[in-house]
């Protein structure tokens, strides 16, 4: 056998909504973002599980209690999972930013590896934090598939670091919609990338609704 990670985003908030800024404040998932979470467990409990870890955020654990629950896993938080801290555009919208914040918006989408939000986090500091949580879960478990829950940038800076692209690539190399959850696996070749952003547990309504 070899080792699995499933790294699921967590449900809807307000704020992937109306696509707005939303890393160190801490919103509860949405009713949609609630069912989403448990599509997810409908969908994959019959997956023999090693463990389940999670950023301590509160849209994060509500998505990975369901399964939890259904297993009787108990969750295992890790900060370095939480997502990317935005600074001063906290839970303000990208239009706001763009305007109020223009020039360090300009320079972080043109790369947010070395270019954090205003007063926020860089990418590659997320790298950093992240892999410590992937390394620990590699030594604990050489085998067996493991939950991941996290957040939007967080996940795909996860996903680059393991496959060798430039973080400071992550916004526009790699999808990651909310309750969205991809697949990578551990072998004898390093990390392989199973399944990018599969929303095929969630109902056809949840997949369709608005926001990022």
């Amino acid at each position: 056998m070899t080792l699995t990670l499933y790294l699921l985003r967590h449900g809807q908030t307000e704020y992937s909504l109306n696509n707005a800024f939303c890393g160190s404040v801490d919103p509860e998932l949405t009713d949609d973002g609630i069912e989403m979470a448990q599509g997810f467990a409908a969908a994959y409990q019959s997956l023999e599980w090693q463990a389940i870890y999670a950023s301590p955020m509160r849209r994060a654990i509500a998505t990975a209690t369901p399964l939890a629950e259904k297993l009787g896993i108990e969750l295992e938080l890790r900060d370095g999972l939480k997502e990317i801290d935005y600074g001063k555009w906290e839970g303000k919208t990208v239009a706001t930013v763009s305007s109020e914040y223009h020039d360090d918006y300009i320079r972080w989408t043109a790369d947010p590896a070395w270019y954090p939000p205003t007063g926020g986090e860089l990418a590659v500091a997320i790298a950093s934090r992240a892999l410590v949580v992937i390394e620990e879960i590699k030594q604990r478990y050489s085998s067996g598939n493991i939950l991941i829950v996290s957040h939007k940038a967080t996940i795909r800076i996860i996903l680059c670091s393991l496959l060798g692209v430039d973080v400071g690539r992550f916004r526009f190399r790699l999808g990651c919609p909310v309750g969205s959850v991809s697949k990578v696996e551990f072998g004898a070749n390093g990390p392989l990338l199973h399944s990018l952003s599969d929303r095929t547990h969630l109902s056809q309504r949840l997949r369709t609704l608005p926001g990022t």
